[in-house]
């Protein structure tokens, strides 16, 4: 078995075992955390963070999550509308009145949370997504694709910037600042969304699927859908690289532009414990570890039911909320390559998995084994209480 590092509760013993699983099938390296009334219950990794598999995954070793990220930028967006500096019901061009333009003046705030603005695509040079002011103004001056509300489609890549924006416009801070300064620093997690260079030596870049390379496009771009799994009430997906005009390739998830650069929807970077630990903020009714994010009908507020139907771009049954996908009573997202957070509010569980190995999405359950293995000891520690 593989030889993983971290500590766990003997009662959740499933879960480092299915990692161990993972690393012994030909996964390179990731770790993973579940937290339970925001503390941990799990917090094991191992494997490696290179793709000649010479250097070990350390405990602090980061990875690029990719659209895992977007549970971190709605949290932003949460906790202003919590305080009331956000009206999720508010025309977006209300905080951003170049927005407006060619007939956006109806885009609601909750609308861009929620993957129904109509602006799904992103159709300009990839150059152009690490320059925020560029980015922005692109999707300002665009069309929606449908009349914003009436339908639903990932909006892989542009989501982080439209809500980014708002945000930006409210507090004067780009995302990844307003994270750092309002969730990740009074947290103490070790997230980020735009990285210093000096975290470089920490990052396990992503490795793509056996037989692929760095031009690897996951996505309808090559024929490729988003893999799902079943949850124990629902089924879930993780999403893949953008159906879009512009394909985004691995060379580019993988470059110091890329670390460099806010790109609020897919350029996050973490390991599970930082995940499991923002998020438990949402498990937990707002408060975790004695900060307090959220009054508890702002995290109410995130699981409401925004759209339910057939996703244009997932090309799967789906059901949003603001910022989340709801998969019956549970809620989060996966990001290309496999990472992926579960929360769970009735048991205040949090589960997070990140890795730096790609598989093709439609044969990739992982995610799906560790949130069932921590099902497992969810079952015991309820048992015992």
């Amino acid at each position: 078995m593989a030889d993983l590092q971290g500590s766990y509760d003997d009662l959740f013993t499933a879960v480092p075992t299915a990692l161990a699983a993972l690393l012994d099938g030909g996964d390179g390296g990731g770790s993973v955390a579940v937290f339970v009334d925001g503390e941990p219950v799990v917090d094991v990794w191992g494997g490696f963070a290179d793709a000649a598999r010479e250097v070990p995954w350390q405990r602090d070793t980061i990875v690029n999550v990719y659209s895992v990220t977007k549970t971190m930028t709605a949290l932003c967006a949460l906790v202003l509308a919590d305080r009331g500096e956000l009206d999720p019901d508010a025309p977006v061009a209300r905080y951003w009145p170049e927005f407006a333009a060619a007939g956006k003046e109806s885009v609601l705030v909750r609308h861009l949370l929620s993957h129904t603005a109509g602006l799904p695509d992103w159709d300009g040079p990839v150059a152009e997504i690490y320059d925020w002011q560029a980015a922005t103004a692109r999707l300002a001056a665009q069309a929606p694709q449908w009349e914003p509300g009436s339908a639903a489609g990932y909006h892989s890549l542009t989501q982080g910037f439209l809500v980014g924006e708002v945000v930006r416009r409210i507090t004067g801070r780009t995302p990844g600042e307003f994270f750092a300064d309002e969730i990740a620093g009074p947290l103490g997690a070790d997230f980020r969304m735009g990285l210093p260079a000096e975290h470089d030596h920490r990052v396990a870049l992503t490795v793509p699927p056996p037989s692929r390379d760095e031009d690897y496009i996951a996505g309808a771009a090559n024929g490729e859908a988003a893999h799902t799994g079943t949850t124990p009430s629902s089924a879930t997906p993780t999403d893949a690289t953008p159906t879009v005009p512009t394909a985004i390739r691995l060379r580019d998830g993988n470059s110091v532009a890329w670390r460099r650069a806010q790109i609020p929807a897919a350029s996050g970077f973490g390991n599970a414990r930082s995940v499991a630990l923002v998020q438990s903020a949402m498990a937990c009714g707002g408060s975790v570890r004695g900060v307090r994010l959220l009054s508890r009908a702002g995290v109410d507020r995130a699981w409401e039911e925004q759209f339910s139907g057939e996703d244009r771009r997932l090309g799967m049954p789906i059901s949003w909320g603001l910022g989340y996908g709801r998969f019956g009573g549970t809620y989060g997202w996966g990001g290309w390559g496999g990472s992926t957070v579960m929360i769970e509010p009735e048991a205040r569980m949090v589960v997070a998995y990140v890795t730096n190995q790609m598989r093709e999405p439609a044969a990739d359950t992982r995610g799906l084994d560790i949130v069932m293995a921590a099902y497992d000891g969810l079952k015991g520690l309820q048992a015992d209480g």
